[in-house]
């Protein structure tokens, strides 16, 4: 993972029952399972700087994720370097699988007009299907790359 700027997605583990007030949004209810958030990593530092601060899960609550992550494991991170912003596509990707649902409208959604940008499974999605879906949609997406939480907990304390 590089500076470079692009999209990515926290693939998190939820392994209890719990409610959390997730800022301005409201509360939402986090149950056993997956939840996979997108982002974009367009800032100074890139990916880089964005995955490790959101893969700490410590600091202030600035993004709808922190509430989140908080309470969640990182297994992994999928991630794009490409300078075209492709979160909204990625995250309605996501919404349309089988099985998904949206735990709180308006997740790490609000500088756009999607749904949400966080969605649920009971089991972990696909990356080589959602890969898939996205460049039938979009034939010139970059590659889609994933790195286990292991290596980043190898490179800071992560949980």
């Amino acid at each position: 993972m590089t500076e470079s700027p692009g999209t990515y997605a926290l693939l998190l583990r939820a392994s209890s029952a719990e409610t959390v007030n997730v800022g301005g949004l409201g509360k939402m209810t986090v149950e056993p399972g997956w939840y996979v958030y997108v982002g974009s990593a367009f800032g100074p530092g890139g990916h880089r700087a964005r995955v490790e601060r959101h893969a700490r899960g410590d600091g202030a609550q600035h993004w709808h994720v922190d509430y989140l992550r908080a309470m969640t494991n990182l297994d992994a991170v999928w991630y794009t370097h490409d300078d075209e912003r492709r979160e909204c596509a990625w995250a309605r990707c996501l919404r349309e699988r089988v099985g998904a649902r949206v735990p709180l409208a308006g997740f790490g959604a609000s500088d756009c007009d999607c749904e949400a940008h966080l969605t649920a499974f009971e089991a972990p999605p696909s990356l080589r299907g959602i890969e898939a879906a996205l460049h039938a949609g979009h034939p010139d997406h970059a590659p889609i790359m994933q790195v286990d939480a292991s290596t980043l907990r190898e490179r800071r304390g992560v949980r």
